[in-house]
């Protein structure tokens, strides 16, 4: 059997939809990622829905088309992955910005607040999954931010305890969770790029909260984590610090042993040593193969050398080829030539 494929969350929004990606906004935006989505007659209403409905079926169709075996939604309706949740659960105040130094200070912007007790609210997600699923044969996974990436993307006026808070947040997390198993959706991806940041927060508190966002889910999920080390602001940034590579190494151990099966790593824009992979004798790796903010085309041989040269360190059966992280940065073009590159090379591993 060839190497599984899948993408990680975020593409290439078609041109017709009405919610831009935050990063791809003007700078007085992207200091404010909640102005990317508002409650103004462009960005909402049935005739919106149907314009999202129509964008997530084009996404899921062309990555099947594509050859991927995993898709996602695409996040069509996302302005980003992280706030595009807390909207939709209690305790987050949209109305009340606060300035916050974001990913190890590289950003400083204007984050909701959390102003009261974090609860889930209406079932959202479920809709999301149904229409991307019924486009498509394939599995439709779908994504969700775990709760310290939430956490680092939001100010936090009430807790004044960020272990509390991250738990009541996995709660939360947990019950949209259920709601899409009950449904009969059997791939979720919690997102939780700060691990790789704070992994000393990640161990004393991350993982077991990572953990709690799948209590109670059905032995026929699939529960996976995606730990990239950073997302820079522009297409071909050279000068973006990333996490500490050696976070992996650090974590790996604690994950191999969490109660999940899958974990998602980029290899792409910053080679790891493959020697990693045999840190986990258990999990199975999403290894990121393709660049997802690089112009840079890579090529079939140049995907399938690396995953070849991971296959030494791990079994064929455990490794899944993918992006590093979301596609929404690059165009279509570039997203689709990427793709079929990797799902080629993954078919001749």
């Amino acid at each position: 059997m060839p190497i599984q494929t899948t993408t990680i969350g975020a593409y290439p929004k078609p041109e017709y939809v009405p919610i831009s990606d935050w990063f791809q906004q003007e700078s007085t935006i992207a200091e404010d990622p909640t102005r990317a989505l508002d409650e103004s007659d462009e960005t909402s209403g049935p005739e919106v829905e149907k314009l999202l409905d129509r964008a997530t079926v084009e996404v899921v169709r062309e990555q099947t088309e594509l050859g991927i075996d995993v898709v996602t939604d695409g996040e069509v309706r996302r302005e980003n992955y992280i706030h595009y949740h807390c909207r939709n659960m209690a305790g987050f105040n949209f109305s009340r910005l606060t300035p916050k130094s974001m990913r190890d200070g590289q950003w400083l912007v204007s984050v909701p607040t959390i102003d009261g007790p974090v609860r889930a609210g209406a079932e959202f997600l479920v809709r999301d999954w149904q229409i991307a699923q019924a486009a498509t044969n394939r599995p439709v996974k779908i994504t969700i931010p775990g709760p310290l990436t939430i956490i680092d993307s939001t100010f936090d006026a009430y807790y004044g305890d960020e272990r509390q808070l991250a738990a009541d947040l996995a709660v939360a997390i947990n019950r949209e969770v259920l709601r899409l198993t009950d449904k009969g959706c059997c791939w979720i991806q919690i997102d939780e790029p700060i691990f790789a940041r704070k992994a000393k927060e990640a161990l004393a508190y991350g993982i077991e909260n990572l953990e709690r966002c799948f209590h109670n889910v059905p032995d026929q999920v699939d529960r996976s984590v995606h730990i990239c080390c950073g997302y820079p602001d522009r297409v071909d940034s050279i000068d973006y610090l990333k996490a500490p590579p050696e976070s992996y190494i650090l974590l790996a151990p604690t994950l191999d042993s969490a109660a999940i099966d899958a974990i998602s790593i980029e290899d792409a824009h910053r080679p790891t040593d493959l020697k990693l992979l045999e840190l986990f004798a258990h999990k199975t790796i999403i290894l990121g193969v393709i660049g997802i903010a690089r112009s840079h085309i890579e090529s079939v041989e140049d995907i399938a050398s690396r995953l070849k040269e991971a296959l030494l360190h791990i079994d064929p059966n455990r490794l899944i080829a993918a992006p590093d992280c979301g596609l929404g940065m690059l165009n279509r073009d570039q997203v689709r030539t990427k793709l079929k590159n990797m799902v080629d090379a993954a078919r001749i591993c």
